[in-house]
């Protein structure tokens, strides 16, 4: 990867943040310094229970987990952020061969599973999935884009854009504009 990509591929970055559930303290320490020269905001945690109330507060971007951990596994933690948020990127990242739990976080929805030891190309690779991810569902998020207005209000607005030729949406815009001024 060039030097160009990579810096492309950080400013993408750059506009999200991350949360790092690790309870193994070199690791978190590593994980955290290693994307804080890629996300804004970087958040670790050692165990799920701490991880899970700020989550609720912050609602990270990204969510960074690891499988095998004290009281709540990552398995469970990604579990719970799914009842709280469907949409929610999590990526596993683990040591553990364990077939069974690799299987079950499938079935929970995460979007990647990542191998440790973690190499730079691996995580480089990472993040162009991210990126690609949260670019399909700001796109999704634009199709879908719609204003619902009571109807007598449509129809003034329809009037309107029909004595000044404009599209409607030209005059919900601008009266948008007008409110909030």
């Amino acid at each position: 990867m060039s030097n160009v990509d990579l810096i492309q591929l950080t400013e993408q970055t750059k506009k999200l943040s991350a949360m790092i559930v690790e309870d193994e303290k070199i690791a978190n320490e590593l994980l955290s310094s290693t994307f804080k020269n890629f996300f804004s905001d970087v958040k670790s945690f050692f165990n799920a229970k701490e991880a899970l109330q700020a989550y609720s507060k912050s609602s990270p971007d990204i969510v960074f987990v690891d499988i095998i951990m004290a009281e709540m596994d990552g398995i469970e933690l990604a579990r719970k952020i799914r009842e709280i948020n469907p949409d929610q990127i999590i990526i596993i990242i683990s040591a553990s061969n364990d077939i069974e739990k690799i299987s079950e976080s499938i079935e929970v929805g995460v979007n990647s599973f990542i191998q440790k030891p973690i190499d730079t190309k691996k995580i480089i690779e990472l993040l162009k999935n991210i990126v690609s991810i949260m670019n399909k569902k700001k796109k999704i998020e634009t199709k879908t884009f719609s204003i619902s207005l009571p109807l007598d209000i449509y129809e003034e607005v329809d009037e309107n854009a029909k004595a000044e030729s404009i599209s409607k949406n030209a005059v919900i815009i601008r009266a948008l504009r007008s409110f909030y001024e």
